[in-house]
């Protein structure tokens, strides 16, 4: 008797859990999709989840693009990669505030979700509401606000839901499909190829591109679920919420990082030819080789000391490598440091010989910035054949003084 008691008592607790976890059949569920910004955290656009509720009148925002800029030491965790994202809610028209204020435009499209979908995907949004999913480790590239999004909707529609095939007018890599966003901002892209590695040259599959905002919504609209045979649109037309036209920006070729670092070099080409003082060089170099000697560590960190994985195995560690800092250290110390400089001379020449042969894309900009290093290393390396280096120069100094004397 106590076990049938028992029996029918868990029974009736499993109807009851399973009416309250079924959403109202009223629910329905839309992609937002928002255009860019002019902030370099928001050039990329943004998408979230809207859940609306007819009967309850009820429209709840799910963005998992939520993240705090008094998080402790968040520039360090930033660049170790350890930052992390949150899942905020909000109603629809306190979110749309935000995007009113920023003149970005913001679209709606309905999922077209069977009753259960709907049910399964509300299960998983308060399973990642619970305190200790809420927040997760952001990666740029497989874990975003966007692929968030695209990974609840596999797990809820399941294996009836279909990508579009791959098709060869498609096939990219992550660095050319976040540059194209980058476009307008030269020296912001100049940054990211800095830093970004060869894992950002992997090539992008349909599922890949999805962790851009704007490639999430058009890769989703093109998606199809398969309904008793039946090919289904995943996702309806876009209804525009608000509507703004995106940023444009004007881009000026005379202050981008291509035109700077040529000019750089030029000017440095002529200084080089024109003033052979020993003080002068060492003026100029102790202020070059400062510089490469900080990009070099942020080189060496980003390859050894950081959990980013699109930063890991950066080749543009060949041309700004440890040695440029022994020879700094060289300069400083008043030192010849010969092999250092020869080492960085042979090192910039077969970087920029080999460069279209190695597994990475390196921004033009970079092509200056390592004909410098070669021009300057050439000075202090002691070859024989150069007519501007910084020995021959002050044998010939000296032989003419000599002379002087005797005369």
């Amino acid at each position: 008797m106590q076990k049938s008691f028992l029996f029918i008592a868990l029974l009736l607790l499993l109807i009851v859990s399973q009416s309250e976890a079924q959403a109202p059949a009223d629910t329905s569920v839309y992609l937002i999709t928002c255009g860019p910004g002019i902030e370099t955290y928001s050039i990329y656009g943004h998408n979230a989840l809207l859940v609306r509720i007819e009967s309850e009148n009820k429209e709840t925002v799910y963005n998992w693009g939520i993240f705090d800029f008094d998080t402790p030491n968040f520039t360090w965790k930033f660049a170790k990669g350890r930052l992390d994202y949150f899942l905020g809610t909000e109603p629809l028209n306190r979110f749309l505030q935000y995007y009113m204020y920023e003149k970005r435009y913001v679209w709606a499209q309905k999922i077209n979700l069977e009753p259960s979908e709907i049910t399964k995907l509300t299960l998983l949004i308060n399973e990642n509401l619970r305190p200790e999913n809420i927040s997760y480790r952001y990666d740029f590239f497989y874990d975003d606000c966007s692929t968030r999004i695209r990974d609840l909707l596999e797990k809820s529609i399941g294996s009836k839901l279909l990508y579009p095939p791959e098709v060869k007018e498609d096939k990219t890599t992550f660095r050319k499909m976040v540059g194209k966003h980058q476009a307008p901002y030269p020296w912001y892209k100049f940054g990211v190829d800095l830093i970004m590695g060869s894992p950002g040259d992997k090539e992008a599959k349909v599922r890949d591109r999805m962790f851009l905002p704007a490639d999430l919504q058009s890769e989703l609209s093109r998606a199809v679920v398969n309904r008793n045979g039946k090919m289904i649109p995943l996702l309806r037309n876009p209804d525009v919420i608000l509507d703004f036209p995106a940023p444009e920006v004007k881009t000026n070729f005379l202050v981008s990082p291509v035109f700077f670092f040529t000019l750089l070099l030029i000017i440095i080409i002529i200084v080089t030819s024109m003033f052979r003082s020993r003080r002068m060089n060492n003026i100029l170099d102790l202020v070059l080789y400062s510089v490469f000697s900080i990009l070099a560590i942020l080189m060496i960190f980003f390859n050894f000391f950081t959990d980013h994985q699109q930063m890991s195995r950066n080749l543009n560690i060949i041309w700004l490598n440890p040695f440029i800092l022994f020879c700094l250290g060289s300069i400083i110390m008043k030192k010849e440091g010969i092999i250092w400089f020869r080492i960085v001379f042979i090192i910039s020449a077969g970087f920029l010989i080999l460069q279209h042969f190695l597994p990475q894309d390196f921004n033009i900009a970079f092509l200056p910035l390592a004909l410098i290093l070669l021009v300057r290393s050439s000075l202090r390396a002691d070859f024989e054949w150069n007519p501007l280096s910084l020995k021959e120069v002050e044998k010939q100094a000296e032989s003419q003084k000599r002379q002087g004397k005797k005369g």
